[in-house]
């Protein structure tokens, strides 16, 4: 019992078979309950009822199976899984079971097909106690069982545990590289250095040692001078010896020193009423009118304001 590390008040199953006797069976259960104490728990399952007992899942520390001398315990992959369903996390398996050596029997596992089936029931840290040769009960009670003609045959104990976690169960995974997102809200922090020399202070306002420059005395009185419109021309413009004439789409005001005989290709816009009755006045007229305040004209017609109109207005 010692290579088990059963300790007090551990709760155990020890699963077995037809393939052992009823005396080897309960002196190992004996065994067990004398290491676990009164505190502890020993339930007997027979392997072919193990899949439709009560027991609740994560119950157990420990499982024998195949252990009783003389047996011959084969599991299947269902079997595994129910084992792992009520062991507690952490918790061990030890069992044997003969396997072939060649691999030539359908319904008899090789040790690595073995070792396959437990990871696949959830189990990790497979570990191989010792193998041992079949006696001849122990191989003709195997044929009989499975069908097994042939006679390399070897009994393996192996243990496995199964994860420290509860199988289904879920953990929040934190990610020391993910990137934070920067809110909205959170400004950019400025070197407090820099903040220093763009601020002043009333102290600094008061000190001979700043230079502060009025934005007046940066206008002299060249600058303050209305411009010469004529410098505001193009420097072609109207240049040559023929006749002075506005250039098209004139906007240096030549046009309008030439009475208005700017070239022939400059057209005054003419400003077209979308409904035709904008002449009529302003009962007629649009919300969006330009001529909306203006008193009726003729079409065509040049609208001119006389003086007392305008101060009136």
């Amino acid at each position: 019992m010692d290579r088990f590390d059963i300790k007090t008040g551990h709760n155990v199953v020890v699963i077995w078979d037809n393939s052992s006797t009823a005396e080897s069976q309960t002196e190992l259960v004996q065994d067990v309950r004398a290491v676990t104490g009164e505190l502890g728990y020993v339930a007997m399952e027979n392997i072919d009822r193990l899949r439709i007992s009560a027991h609740r899942e994560s119950s157990f520390d420990l499982v024998f199976s195949g252990l009783a001398p003389g047996s011959a315990t084969l599991h299947s992959l269902e079997i595994l899984a129910e084992i792992a369903r009520i062991l507690k996390p952490g918790g061990r398996l030890y069992f044997r079971e003969p396997v072939c050596v060649s691999g030539d029997s359908s319904k008899l596992k090789t040790g690595s097909q073995l070792i396959s089936v437990l990871k696949l029931a959830g189990f990790i840290e497979i570990t191989e106690i010792q193998t041992e040769p079949l006696t001849a009960e122990q191989l003709s009670s195997i044929k009989q069982s499975v069908g097994y003609q042939g006679n390399n045959l070897i009994k393996k104990e192996l243990m496995a545990k199964k994860p420290n976690f509860e199988i289904g169960s879920s953990a929040q995974l934190r990610l020391s590289f993910v990137k934070q997102v920067e809110t909205a809200d959170k400004k950019p922090q400025l070197d407090p250095s820099t903040r220093k020399a763009w601020t002043l202070t009333a102290m600094d306002m008061n000190d001979d040692d700043v230079d502060l420059i009025d934005s007046d005395e940066l206008l002299d009185e060249e600058d303050l001078k209305k411009p010469d419109p004529a410098s505001l021309r193009a420097m072609d413009c109207g240049d040559g010896k023929k006749k002075k004439r506005a250039c098209k789409n004139c906007t240096c005001g030549l046009a309008e020193e030439l009475g208005g005989k700017g070239s022939k290709d400059v057209k005054t816009p003419q400003v077209k009423s979308s409904c035709g009755s904008c002449y009529l006045g302003d009962a007629f007229r649009c919300a969006s009118c330009p001529y909306m305040g203006m008193p009726a004209f003729k079409p065509g017609e040049k609208i001119i304001l006389s003086d007392q109109t305008l101060t009136d207005a």
